[in-house]
């Protein structure tokens, strides 16, 4: 079966069938204290939001969101709502094709951003995570690597957890650097920077008053969807240069209207609450799971990388080089476990991912220890 899947979502789709899911990276997290009284108040918001001017939700919605994350500087004027992060990226890729714009884009990462573009017309050329990994160094590697007319970067990334914020404010000015010097569109998806935002290491300065100093042309989007447990309700931002904006508008309005209302009512309540709790619900049950995972799994096959950043996603190497992740992953199927080879991640050259797999950490704490233990009883199988 596995062998017929031609990409990550395939995977998790097959992932939800199973009884031990680590695939995909939504939130299956039960509800916090705070998050079950605004599911106990959802009639309310329903009405709220019907008696509401879609305007008036949209504004509120981009107000609660960029307050939580320090961004008190972005324009809200050049954002634009969509019902899921693919959504916005695909607005961004057709901004590319239509335009002609060539791109260079991160690798590893997840492979829906290179399927995307390559739908609308763009080939993507890797550019490697680690050129980004020397604070001191990265003007000069992207010199070095990037030849096209666009750099499309994640950060935090997914599946490694690295982040340009492990360098401070230098890594984002350094990158910036040189987008301005030459004349390249940045491009940068931070769907899952709430968690740099929760990682007490980190947290986030404000980006966009950086992006409107510097000059550069940049398109950014941001995301709801593998932050809070909303049953995949979720809404994300496309937020771009003034110089870009007409033309992006454009676009984003032959893809769709608006987000639900009620979506934005009731998802702003949980901005609100992670607000007022300062992104604990968040937080704890990420750190409680990777600490779980790593003590399962400590002297297996699978060696934890340490992230930069506390994501919603581990990233494991297999230590002994002659175990495929494929393989593996095929083998781990028969205890009902299901994990993300490491393969479509490295979109341009997947045999250099047959030594990872990505094990997603946003479940309940209680299914969670029963999944890696059931995931450790298949490793140690392996090869038995």
């Amino acid at each position: 079966m596995t062998e017929q899947l031609l990409d990550l979502t395939q995977h998790e789709i097959q992932a939800l069938k199973t009884r031990y899911n680590l695939a995909d990276a939504h939130t299956h997290q039960q509800q916090s204290v705070g998050q079950r009284q605004i599911v106990s108040a959802l009639p309310d918001l329903w009405y709220e939001a019907e008696a509401t001017r879609q305007a008036d939700l949209e504004d509120r919605f981009k107000e609660v969101f960029f307050r939580l994350h320090g961004q008190n500087s972005v324009r809200a004027d050049t954002t634009m709502l969509s019902y899921a992060a693919s959504i916005s990226t695909l607005v961004a890729g057709m901004y590319l094709r239509q335009r002609e714009i060539s791109v260079s884009l991160v690798e590893p990462c997840f492979d829906n951003l290179p399927d995307v573009l390559h739908n609308v017309g763009v080939r993507p050329v890797p550019i490697p995570e680690d050129a980004l990994h020397d604070a001191d160094r990265i003007y000069d590697r992207l010199v070095e690597t990037v030849k096209t007319d666009a750099l499309f970067l994640v950060d935090p990334n997914n599946p490694t957890g690295f982040s340009l914020l492990s360098h401070g404010r230098k890594g984002f000015e350094e990158v910036i650097r040189f987008c301005v010097d030459h004349h390249k569109l940045f491009v940068v998806d931070l769907c899952f920077a709430a968690f740099a935002l929760a990682d007490p290491r980190f947290g986030r300065f404000d980006l966009y008053e950086l992006l409107d100093g510097s000059g550069v042309s940049y398109i950014a989007l941001e995301d709801t969807g593998k932050t809070w447990p909303l049953q995949d309700a979720k809404c994300a931002l496309l937020t771009c240069s003034r110089d870009l904006y007409e033309d992006v508008y454009n676009i984003h309005t032959s893809v769709l209207l608006d987000v639900s209302p009620f979506v934005l009512n009731f998802l702003a309540r949980y901005v609100e609450d992670s607000i007022e709790d300062g992104m604990a619900s968040v937080r704890d049950v990420i750190t409680r799971n990777r600490e779980a995972a790593q003590k399962a799994l400590a002297g297996s096959l699978l060696e934890h990388i340490d992230p930069a950043v506390n994501v919603s996603v581990a990233w494991f190497r297999i230590t002994d080089e002659n175990v495929k992740a494929t393989e593996l992953q095929a083998h781990l199927a028969q205890y009902e476990v299901y994990v993300l080879p490491g393969t479509y991640f490295f979109w341009s050259e997947p045999e250099r991912g047959e030594h990872y797999v990505r094990v997603a950490l946003a479940r309940d704490p209680g299914d969670f220890r029963a999944s890696v233990q059931r995931l450790r009883e298949g490793v140690d199988s392996y090869g038995a």
